[in-house]
């Protein structure tokens, strides 16, 4: 399955086999995070750790972030990370964003850890299962990029976007959402960008369009990445 269609399929697992993956799929799933880019301008530290390593483990594996504090490298994190989600899931094991669960040993910068394993618990079957926003909450357009990104995960499932459609050109904007807002602007929020602009990407480059540039974009309080393309 391909990472594309993988988004429509993807759930949150939080129950897991706690038998470790076997050293050649951990191998595999190693070279696929180094070999991921992230965003332009943007750096970030990934670890693959067991679930020794974590308070309160439900999943055998983890995948920890750690990152210099700022909107556009906690969206950087979520860009990355996403893709490992939806790659996990494409290869038949369940994955979980965690932002509240914490290494056992204190990491600098840690920002998010990503839990996986193997699991029994299916994937979506249909859309219907997915419990999101009306198109026109989120965005200013009805088109497939826009449908897909509808389905982008987020921390407790806030959305806290609104996407600016213009000719070549999607502006990703963080709007946050009713008290939602004030609990996860400062961090969650922001991965939650990332992980919508790898959404928004993987649709684009379905239908075609060749992705010229990825930028987060600054203006005082202001966050939102631009995605340019052709």
């Amino acid at each position: 399955m391909s990472l594309y269609e993988t988004i429509f399929v993807r759930r949150s697992v939080r129950q897991y086999d706690p038998t470790p993956l076997d050293a050649d799929t951990l191998a595999d799933i190693q070279r696929v995070l180094d070999e991921t880019a992230p965003l332009a301008g943007q750096s970030a530290r990934f670890v693959l750790v067991g679930g020794d390593k974590i308070n309160k483990a439900a999943a055998p594996h983890y995948i920890l972030a750690s990152c210099t504090p700022g909107d556009a490298a906690y969206a950087n994190v979520g860009f990355v990370l996403q893709k490992m989600d939806l790659y996990l899931q494409s290869i038949g094991l369940g994955s979980c964003w965690l932002g509240m669960a914490k290494p056992n040993e204190p990491q600098a910068d840690y920002a998010i850890m990503l839990a996986f394993g193997k699991t029994d618990v299916p994937q979506r079957g249909s859309q219907t299962q997915f419990k999101r926003l009306p198109l026109a909450d989120i965005s200013d357009a009805d088109n497939s990029a826009a449908q897909t990104a509808r389905l982008s995960p987020s921390a407790m499932n806030s959305q806290p976007w609104f996407l600016h459609f213009a000719p070549g050109k999607v502006t990703l904007q963080y709007v946050g959402r009713g008290v939602m807002k004030a609990i996860l602007k400062k961090k969650m929020n922001k991965v939650d960008i990332g992980i919508l602009t790898r959404i928004v990407v993987l649709a684009l480059e379905h239908e075609g369009k060749t992705v010229r540039e990825i930028a987060p974009i600054q203006d005082g309080k202001d966050f939102s990445v631009d995605v340019t393309y052709d």
